[in-house]
């Protein structure tokens, strides 16, 4: 009588499924990762000291302010005066070969005039006041803007067409922006910074301003 061989190959085969769960893991992971930072929010480093004293900037991206950009909103809602939005270059700038996302603060709505008048703005002949984020001493002019074949933008007034948003930095004295080069279309707009989680003793959400503008005194 033959002795019965008993099949023991499945029991001796190691168990990968372990392996096979992880891997599922670590790609839903990623696919959720680049899905929220397309749709949702990303992180980004302020490079430059434009919108000081709101937003630290600096070269080195350890000693600068890191924020996160809301994605999500402006895909239900226009940006208001007072967001600080981040954008892809305009096709100006992209002529003067900047490559890099801006960081601004929206002044200028669809359909509004804008002027600078004595180093102020203007919105409809009406005073903007800007006093709970510009420093003492900062003017709105356009002797900031880069000498070149094109007037600057704001030299003369100028009513903003639909889907288009005038910016400028908080740092006047030292901003590359609207006044200068020109509108930035609704379309370039990637999103709204609301939360600042680098350096850690300045943490926290990035505060609208709420800017109405007022009649001249």
């Amino acid at each position: 009588m033959q002795n019965q061989v008993s099949d023991n190959n499945s029991s001796q085969q190691p168990d990968n499924s372990w392996i096979a769960e992880l891997g599922r893991t670590i790609v839903l992971s990623i696919v959720l990762a680049l899905g929220i930072r397309t749709f949702v929010a990303e992180a980004r480093w302020i490079p430059s000291g434009s919108m000081e004293p709101t937003l630290h900037g600096v070269t080195d991206q350890w000693k600068a302010d890191k924020i996160i950009v809301d994605k999500l909103k402006y895909k239900f809602a226009n940006p208001q005066r007072g967001d600080i939005v981040v954008f892809s270059p305009t096709k100006e700038l992209q002529r003067e070969e900047f490559n890099d996302a801006f960081i601004k603060r929206v002044i200028g709505l669809p359909g509004e005039k804008v002027e600078l008048r004595d180093g102020k703005v203007y919105i409809n002949n009406k005073l903007l006041p800007e006093g709970n984020y510009l420093s003492s001493g900062q003017t709105t002019v356009i002797d900031v803007c880069k000498s070149g074949p094109e007037l600057p933008f704001l030299e003369k007034p100028q009513t903003i067409p639909a889907d288009s948003y005038l910016v400028l930095g908080d740092n006047r004295n030292n901003s590359y922006d609207s006044r200068c080069w020109g509108l930035v279309p609704r379309q370039n707009i990637i999103g709204r910074a609301v939360f600042r989680f680098w350096p850690l003793n300045h943490i926290g959400g990035i505060d609208k301003t709420p800017l109405y503008p007022q009649t001249t005194p």
